[in-house]
């Protein structure tokens, strides 16, 4: 290598100095960059940079809705050339690596040569290369072996394509790698072709998942592929201006305006007419119901004739997601909060990813409710009446989790099962997996998980091929994953893989709504038990003034434990643990804050008594006024003894 590597170098030099190489014209034009504008020196050789992870999160947060739209291209192309020692990377258009999937076998030699999440492969950084060039030249290539710049990278083989924008600005570029090939540049054709493919089909997927309240329109020059795969697709608006456009789209309207090809045509204010042989009216006659051979486009500069399909916008009606009010959430999410803004505001968000294929991590304190949020987002998602599979991964032993989790063939290993094992992650197959405690993980255990998830199929042990697997992945976890990540104790790509969406569930001592969550449990408790439970108002004003350290879950074994104790139903302060007791009897150093209202009533049960009877025992209007469900009124009604008039039972 050390003779190859000063035989690339001399290479350099003389290429520098003006000597003719048989390079393909864009890598020379690379090299001479290197030297003349970005001051790298030929003879020092420069290991991988990686950023650090911070710094990768303000880049993937920059691009955050058009990652999550590209990841179901990179998976899919993935499958395609898993096993062929190839991994895959995109980067934003400043060369640092956002997204990554390779086989976590070889994660220690593609770190090391750079293939890896937080990569920098900006060309006046890492010289020659395919990321870095093809951000300078906007435009596909292969940079094989000693093509690169820096002798470091000679082993590798890069081949990448820019991704656009609807703008026409850059917007990322998709690289497929390998640590080691064949020698010919042309045993890459193949990788080239691939790459350029899965580019356009990201760039139209971003276009569409952008535009998708506006008119779309589908051009090809191939009656055959007009609807199933376009060349050419645009974004038209109600006034009929192009707003957004594919690449080639792009290069297609600059021939015909006989323009620069990087003109930007939503500056520059060009309509579907300025353009096409039609007006913004006419659209809805290339609608995907009439046959292709009818839907023929002319442009009205070259007269060329190309097949259309066109898509309207929506009608102009309330999305289903929109979620506007919490009535408008399905009840099972709904049911998870009241009046509570931050349960409100991580509900509705979910809600709308309830039938991505995202990864969603929800963060929180022990006991606040992080799989209670997740068995809601599967019955109501496509998924309902599919497996619901939690995994405690702090409760598995090391030493099973691998065969508990990815199953076993017969005769695996020594006591293995008769029959085998399945797996509680082909048990899930089809449905929802919840990793609980994700941040517990051994690290041997991560690694697998991490094939899992990037190639959504699962070998068990024993097993020689892998089983495909459909499962939607939730993780949890009451730990700082971004500090285990730091500390080495948690691998950063799982970090990355599981964090499509986070969502944090605030304290029980933090939430407006408590009131409300122990009306609901003693309402639920007092139906298994065929008994109506209350609180005095000295039991409910210590269960308010409580920090609830165990949040719901030291709430739910308060209340069950106060209705074992309690007499005729009525909870007192007595009838509560002790610790709960005791805190409120001390006055409660560390009590939840709450706040009351300004002019709280002196007599409570006399307030309510005139609001029944200003409503004429309306207790469903009672319970509107004040916020509270109807249980919550008929309790006070038990607690303060009031009799309801006989006209009104």
């Amino acid at each position: 290598m050390i003779a190859e590597q000063a035989a690339h170098i001399d290479e350099l030099v003389r290429a520098a100095v003006g000597h003719k190489t048989t390079r393909d014209s864009i890598i020379h034009q690379s090299w001479l960059r290197c030297v003349s504008e970005h001051k790298l020196d030929p003879g020092v050789l420069r290991e991988a940079h990686i950023v650090t992870s911070g710094r990768l999160r303000e880049h993937r947060d920059a691009m955050d809705e058009f990652l999550h739209t590209a990841r179901f291209g990179l998976e899919t192309l993935y499958r395609q050339i898993a096993g062929l020692g190839y991994v895959l990377l995109l980067t934003d258009a400043k060369g640092i690596t956002v997204d990554f999937i390779g086989d976590p076998t070889f994660n220690n030699n593609l770190r090391k040569a750079g293939l890896y999440l937080g990569a920098d492969w900006n060309e006046p950084h890492a010289g020659t290369c395919a990321v870095g060039t093809c951000i300078a030249a906007q435009e596909a290539l292969t940079v094989h072996q000693t093509d690169h710049f820096d002798a470091t990278h000679i082993p590798l083989t890069c081949t990448a394509a820019p991704v656009f924008d609807p703008d026409g600005a850059l917007a990322a570029v998709l690289d497929i790698s390998a640590l080691r090939s064949p020698e010919p540049k042309d045993s890459q054709f193949l990788a080239l072709q691939l790459v350029k493919s899965f580019a356009h089909k990201i760039e139209n997927a971003n276009l569409l998942n952008r535009f998708r309240h506006e008119w779309i329109v589908k051009l090809s020059g191939s009656a055959e592929f007009a609807d199933v795969d376009p060349d050419f697709v645009l974004a038209v608006d109600s006034s009929g201006r192009i707003i957004g456009f594919n690449n080639q789209a792009r290069q297609l309207l600059a021939r015909e305006l006989s323009k620069r090809p990087d003109i930007r045509l939503r500056a520059a204010g060009f309509g579907v007419s300025d353009i096409f042989e039609c007006s913004i009216d006419e659209l809805p006659r290339f609608a995907h119901s009439r046959p292709t051979e009818q839907r023929t486009l002319r442009l009205r500069n070259s007269g060329t004739a190309l097949f259309a399909q066109t898509l309207p916008p929506p009608a102009k009606t309330a999305a289903s997601t929109s979620f506007r009010g919490d009535a408008a959430l399905p009840a099972p999410l709904r049911n998870l909060f009241r009046s509570d803004p931050v349960m409100r505001d991580v509900v509705t968000r979910a809600a709308k990813l309830i039938n991505t294929q995202m990864g969603l991590l929800i963060t929180g304190e022990t006991g606040t409710g992080k799989e209670h949020l997740t068995k809601a987002l599967h019955s109501v998602s496509a998924r309902a009446g599919k497996p619901f599979i939690a995994v405690n991964c702090a409760a598995l032993p090391e030493s099973l989790i691998e065969s508990e989790l990815f199953g076993y063939e017969s005769g695996a290993f020594t006591g293995a099962k008769a029959k085998g094992k399945k797996g509680l992650v082909l048990e899930a197959d089809g449905g929802t997996l919840f990793l609980d405690e994700i941040g517990d993980m051994p690290l041997s255990s991560q690694t697998r998980l991490l094939r899992v998830l990037a190639e959504r199929e699962v070998t068990p042990v024993g097993r020689t091929k892998p089983v495909s697997l459909n499962i939607r992945v939730i993780a949890a976890t009451h730990r700082d994953l971004i500090d285990l990540v730091k500390a080495g104790q948690f691998r950063e790509d799982l970090y990355f893989r599981l964090n499509g969406a986070v969502f944090n569930l605030p304290p029980l001592r933090q939430r407006a709504d408590l009131e409300w969550l122990i009306d609901k449990l003693l309402t639920q408790s007092g139906a298994k038990h065929n008994t109506a439970y209350s609180l005095t108002a000295a039991a409910l004003d210590a269960l308010r003034n409580y920090a609830w350290p165990g949040n719901i879950r030291e709430l739910i074994n308060t209340l069950d434990y106060g209705c074992a104790l309690s007499s005729g139903g009525t909870i007192d302060v007595g009838d509560l643990p002790d610790g709960i007791a005791q805190a409120q009897q001390a006055g409660q150093p560390n009590a939840r804050p709450v706040s009351r209202p300004a002019a709280a009533s002196s007599d409570p049960a006399a307030e309510l008594l005139t609001a029944l009877r200003n409503s004429r025992w309306n207790i469903s209007r009672v319970a509107r006024e004040r916020g509270v469900d109807r249980s919550t009124i008929h309790r006070q009604i038990l607690r303060y003894r009031i009799t309801t008039p006989k006209d009104f039972v």
